[in-house]
């Protein structure tokens, strides 16, 4: 009776091992089917060993642009990744990235549906996450010409240049008699927010002049944006192995739901007071009202809803961002600075504050801007990109539905392309480089439409504080340019410096 039991047992025990280890011999052939067996083309870029279903997930790391260099460097420039069941492509080399948006551009103009765009982006039907279509076209269409068209550009000047202003007024105050600690940080973000803001809806959000419930308003703005930097990216493991959406067990999907509604409900109330007030203003969400009155299925509360969201999100945090580099550089290259106030007292003058139109004549000034979007691209990662049809880059074989992830901070930092690509040295621009080889706004149909109001904002608000101010460190330290994680290049700490306003009549005024 006990050798019966005991070899009934071992039976068991055989039959439960031969099913388990029939189950990892399944899954790892399935495993192979899905990774090798589904593509058309064997010439595709090399790459790191990929698990069984996971394929490269768990093994990526932050930041994902230096852990994207690293592979570069042992696979080659054009390297592959599997994310999932789902290619992805990284491209680090310039020539290969004007290939594909030159000669690819159209096949390589789609963006692949993600969690993030489904819940946030209406469906993935905004400018950044629709795919390529009449669609985005019209979207396309309707930033260009109503919103960030040189026209627009110039009669929203007053707005950007009265904001600008006041946070001069602001540091003049505080440090008109001596030296003054303040919080750069904090201060251009509010400026940041306070711009975009007007622009869009005409509000003010921060300051002296703000309602109570605006600054309350603004503080949870700020805090969607925070939260939507951090569950952004290309590792959510929800969007590559679908059957973990069926756990949730990071609650990924249940928080971006949340955050869905929380700006959608933010800017319909931004689209309601407009509306409301039955005033036609030089706002952004005003002219777009004008137009849905003619042509209301064109101009929807959606599609109004979707490209503020795409303004605000696009314009605040990487401006601010921008703005708060370049400073933190010149800090810690006091030469730069002193040649960069030299160029503004030559051209400019003490008697005046540094206008828009100046900005031709402040080429040393503008090269600081590039170089500080170089260095510090505020997207180091182009959104993704994903091909609608069989397509060759570089020499290789990209399948239909292939991610493209172009990273641009691992070619802003290409030593073949750049002289000591790691140092901050803007008259590199003067003779050894060219901005067009920059890719911070992206290339092709699909790159940024607002890089003019970039441009225009960050480099006039650069030169007003080098004009209008002397700058300290705090220390005798060089300060921290320790970068955050995120899909935005952030600093870790924030830029703590010391100012003290000129003794010049440009900024008498402001006191």
């Amino acid at each position: 009776m006990g050798d019966e039991t005991q070899q009934s047992e071992q039976k068991q025990k055989f039959s439960m091992a031969l099913l388990y280890y029939g189950f990892v011999v399944v899954l790892f052939l399935y495993s192979l089917k899905v990774l090798f067996g589904s593509r058309k083309f064997r010439n595709l870029p090399p790459g790191p060993f990929a698990y069984p279903i996971v394929g490269n997930l768990l093994q990526l790391e932050q930041p994902f642009h230096r852990y994207f260099t690293r592979l570069s460097k042992k696979h080659g420039k054009v390297f592959s990744l599997w994310f999932g069941n789902r290619l992805v492509i990284v491209a680090s080399d310039l020539p290969v990235v004007q290939e594909c948006f030159t000669k690819n551009d159209t096949v390589l103009a789609n963006r692949p549906h993600f969690l993030l765009g489904k819940h946030i982006s209406y469906n993935n039907s905004t400018i950044l996450h629709s795919c390529y279509g009449e669609h985005w076209r019209h979207l396309r269409r309707i930033l260009s010409l109503e919103v960030v068209s040189t026209h627009r550009l110039n009669a929203s000047y007053e707005i950007r240049r009265d904001e600008l202003t006041k946070l001069l007024q602001k540091l003049a105050r505080f440090s008109r008699n001596d030296f003054t600690k303040v919080d750069l940080k904090s201060m251009v973000m509010e400026t940041s927010l306070n711009t975009m803001m007007r622009l869009v809806s005409g509000k003010r959000f921060y300051g002296d002049d703000c309602d109570v419930s605006d600054v309350e308003k603004a503080k949870e703005f700020r805090g969607i944006l925070r939260e939507m930097v951090s569950l952004a990216g290309v590792n959510n493991r929800g969007d590559f192995l679908p059957f973990l959406r069926w756990f949730d067990l990071d609650n990924l999907e249940k928080r971006l739901k949340n955050i869905g509604k929380r700006i959608d409900a933010f800017l319909q109330s931004l689209i309601d007071e407009i509306r409301a007030s039955n005033k036609t203003t030089n706002t952004m969400i005003s002219q777009l009202l004008v137009q849905q009155r003619t042509q209301p299925e064109q101009y929807s509360d959606q599609i109004i809803k979707g490209l503020c969201m795409s303004m605000l999100l696009a314009g605040t945090d990487t401006s601010a961002l921008t703005l708060e580099w370049g400073m933190a550089n010149l800090l810690n290259h006091p030469e730069v600075l002193k040649r960069a106030k030299e160029e503004l007292d030559t051209h400019v003058g003490s008697d005046r504050l540094v206008d828009e139109s100046d900005m031709s004549k402040l080429p040393y000034v503008l090269n600081i801007f590039f170089e500080t979007i170089r260095l510090h691209p505020a997207a180091p990662l182009w959104s993704p990109h994903m091909s609608s049809e069989d397509c060759t880059i570089g020499g290789y074989n990209l399948p239909k539905n292939t991610i493209l992830l172009v990273n641009a901070w691992s070619i802003h930092h290409d030593p073949t392309l750049w002289k000591n690509p790691y140092e901050f040295r803007p008259e590199r621009f003067e003779k050894e480089c060219d901005s067009s080889s920059l890719l911070s706004f992206g290339l092709g149909r699909r790159s940024c439409p607002g890089n003019n109001l970039a441009q225009r904002t960050v480099g006039l608000a650069l030169a007003s504080l080098i004009q209008c101010f002397e700058w300290q460190r705090i220390g005798k330290e060089e300060i921290d340019m320790t970068e955050a994680k995120g899909i935005t290049i952030s600093r870790q700490n924030p830029l703590e410096v010391m100012c003290k306003a000129r003794q010049i009549p440009a900024i008498t005024d402001l006191y």
